[in-house]
């Protein structure tokens, strides 16, 4: 006796199957039957994705070398069965389907009503030149020079990205839907700007009160740090309440508090602070790992992956591996320049779109606002 299909592989929704003939029905089942076998050969690919990752998180525990063999040698499948036969697509696009449940992503707005909301905080705005300074002074202050800045600007904005661009929205006509919760020049996510408080938010308090003893002689801008000193000690709080992992930072980040602590982004004294920080972490990292002066490329590819991520894919043997070995499943897919792709091809892709973007407009006022600030600094000395 054969063996039997699964039901699922055959069954059609009956809101689509009453528009179909007999012969369309019976192509489209032809087309299920071979997607849900690509789709059990897909999940079976990333699952010894995952077993080879687990295995090399064991190694690094133990300080072990890896092995070409801790690591997936091919690329994923791709499809190759029939497709939705046109007809049938276009019976389908004209079907108003359920929105999934949770398919909606938090907005720059939702960021703002619920900063207001949870901790009385509104950002307070500047202009994109105005915040570019800051954003540029700060990052020299840590160590990161303008080329490093500039060049993870070009790749994460396009070359014309705006201090509250969201990730999916156009940054000129403010058109698009919202692809995740990356925010400004570095697209930090939110879960992003929670571990960067939990690590710093005491140092923007300071930071904040003594831009307050500065500013004595202006009230109303006494007033506007101390709501900012008030507003950053309850977001900082409740970041700390938490246990310091990212997963717990990732789960929080998803809630009316944590979105509230994103708008921290766009305020102009402390979102400059906020991604340059990130970014200062991703230096030292590359430091310490023995890579002196990262290029922008090297840079981003620690940001994209997570430091110590981007360093493997760096390493001789990351290198030639293909980029599912060290990105989720739904990162992989959602990153379109990673597919595909060994480490070192991604290194380049990287290299040569930042290269394309640093002729934009953004990228060229960056460039402009940095050489200011250093021919400020050198005069000042």
């Amino acid at each position: 006796m054969g063996a039997v299909e699964p039901v699922c592989a055959q069954r059609i929704d009956p809101d689509l199957e009453v528009k179909l003939t007999p012969q369309q029905a019976a192509a489209y089942r032809e087309h299920l039957r071979a997607r849900t076998t690509f789709d059990e050969n897909l999940d079976a690919y990333w699952a010894d994705v995952e077993l080879k990752r687990e295995g090399r998180r064991r190694k690094r525990a133990e300080g072990q070398a890896y092995k070409a063999t801790d690591y997936i040698q091919l690329q994923p499948p791709k499809y190759t069965g029939p497709p939705v036969p046109p007809e049938v697509a276009k019976i389908i696009a004209g079907l108003k389907l359920p929105e999934e449940e949770g398919g909606e992503r938090a907005t720059v707005a939702d960021f703002l009503s619920q900063a207001k909301a949870h901790y009385s905080f509104v950002p307070e705005r500047a202009t994109e030149r105005e915040f570019k300074r800051r954003y540029a002074t700060e990052a020299l202050a840590v160590g990161l020079s303008k080329m490093q800045i500039v060049r993870v600007y070009a790749l994460e904005t396009g070359g014309r990205g705006t201090f509250d661009m969201q990730s999916g929205i156009d940054p000129d006509t403010k058109q698009g839907k919202p692809i995740s919760s990356a925010l400004g020049y570095a697209q930090l996510l939110n879960a992003n700007s929670i571990d960067v408080l939990v690590r710093y938010g005491g140092d923007f308090v300071e930071r904040l009160k003594a831009m307050a003893a500065q500013a004595k002689g202006d009230k109303k801008r006494v007033a506007a740090l101390n709501a900012k000193i008030a507003a950053v000690g309850r977001m900082h709080r409740a970041a700390r309440s938490l246990p310091n992992e990212w997963s717990q930072h990732v789960r929080f980040s998803s809630t009316p508090r944590g979105l509230g602590i994103h708008a921290l982004n766009m305020d102009a004294d402390i979102g400059p602070w906020l991604q340059v920080m990130k970014l200062k972490d991703v230096l030292e990292t590359a430091v310490r790992a023995g890579l002196s002066n990262p290029s922008g490329a090297e840079l981003e590819m620690m940001n994209l992956a997570g430091p110590r991520t981007g360093l493997e894919m760096m390493e001789p043997i990351g290198r030639g591996m293909p980029t599912t070995n060290f990105f989720s499943r739904k990162g992989y897919y959602r990153n379109t320049i990673v597919r595909d792709r060994t480490g070192a091809e991604l290194l380049t892709a990287l290299d040569e779109r930042m290269a394309v973007h640093l002729t934009k407009p953004g990228s060229l006022e960056f460039i402009t606002v940095f050489d200011e600030v250093m021919r400020e600094q050198r005069a000042a000395q």
